[in-house]
C-alpha cells in the first residue's frame, strides 16, 4: 500500500498556492507538483514530481508505503547520472547503486529514493564528459574537478531535505556511502537516526574511481582489508531485501 488517496489530496492541497519561508541561507521552498503510480521492475511505487524556487529543475521522489509522519524511513539520496543510470557506464557504481536501491525500498514495507537532477556530482553533463576527458590523461576524479575550476563535489541538499519535509516525513535512515549526505541533510533540519550502507563491487573500470571517492572524499568504502568503521564491521542486510541483493552484499564480505 502506498500513499492512499486522502493523504495525496491533503498533499496536493497544501502545495497547490504553497508559500513559505524555506529552508537554509538560500531559502529554499520546495513545493508538490504532482503524484502518480509507478509500477517497476523494481517493485510498485508512486512518483512525486517537485518544483522548487533554488534551481528550477524537476526533482523527484520515488515513494513505497506511506511514509507521511513516518520515522526510520529508509532514504536514498540519488544524484541523476545519465551515462551511468541510463547508459549503463562502467566508470562508475551510479546504476548499480540506482537499482539496487529500488529494488531494497520495494521490498521493504516503507522507503524514499528521492531523484535529484544533480549530474556530475553538480558539475553538470557537460563539464562530467570533459572530467572523463582529464582521467583519461591521468586525473582521478577529484582533481579532475579541480582542474574544471570546481570543488571535488558541487552538490548540496537543501532541496532534498525540504522534499523530506514536504512529504511530512519524520526521521530516516540514509542509504549511503557519504557522510557528507548526512552532515548536510542534518544541518538542513533532517533527522538522520541511521545509516544503511551501500557498497556495491567494483569493476576494471571504476574500481580506481571508488577508491579515490574513499581515500579523497572521505566515502565509508575499504578496499585494502583495513578495519571497517564501526557501522560497516557486519554486512548491511536489512529485513526486506531480496535474494538478487543478499547475493551481491554476501559476495562482497565473504
Amino acid at each position: 500500500m502506498g500513499l492512499p488517496p486522502l493523504k495525496i489530496k491533503q498533499l496536493l492541497d497544501e502545495n497547490l498556492h504553497h508559500e513559505c519561508e524555506g529552508v537554509g541561507p538560500e531559502h529554499v521552498c520546495v513545493s508538490i507538483a504532482a503524484i502518480a503510480n509507478l509500477p517497476s521492475r523494481f517493485g510498485d511505487f508512486q512518483i512525486v514530481a517537485f518544483y522548487n524556487n533554488k534551481d528550477n529543475k524537476e526533482h523527484v521522489a520515488i515513494v513505497h508505503g506511506d511514509v507521511t509522519e513516518a520515522e526510520d524511513v529508509p532514504v536514498r539520496v540519488h544524484s541523476e547520472c545519465l551515462t551511468g543510470d541510463v547508459i549503463g557506464s562502467l566508470r562508475c557504481d551510479c546504476r548499480d547503486q540506482l537499482e539496487s536501491a529500488l529494488r531494497m525500498i520495494g521490498q521493504m514495507e516503507r522507503g524514499i529514493l528521492l531523484y535529484m537532477r544533480q549530474e556530475g556530482r553538480g558539475i553538470g553533463l557537460i563539464n562530467k564528459i570533459r572530467a572523463y576527458a582529464l582521467q583519461e590523461q591521468g586525473f582521478d576524479t577529484v582533481d579532475a574537478n579541480l582542474a574544471l575550476g570546481f570543488r571535488d563535489d558541487e552538490r548540496e541538499y537543501s532541496v532534498a531535505a525540504h522534499m523530506l519535509m514536504s512529504l511530512h516525513v519524520k526521521s530516516v535512515r540514509l542509504i549511503t556511502n557519504n557522510p557528507k549526505k548526512i552532515e548536510d541533510l542534518t544541518q538542513h533540519g533532517i533527522k538522520v537516526i541511521g545509516r544503511i550502507p551501500h557498497i556495491m563491487p567494483p569493476n576494471e573500470h571504476n574500481q580506481f574511481y571508488l577508491e579515490t571517492k574513499a581515500q579523497r572524499s572521505g566515502h565509508l568504502i575499504d578496499f585494502y582489508g583495513r578495519e571497517r568503521l564501526p557501522e560497516q564491521a557486519d554486512p548491511p542486510i536489512v529485513e526486506g531485501m531480496d535474494e538478487e541483493v543478499l547475493a551481491v552484499i554476501r559476495k562482497y564480505y565473504r
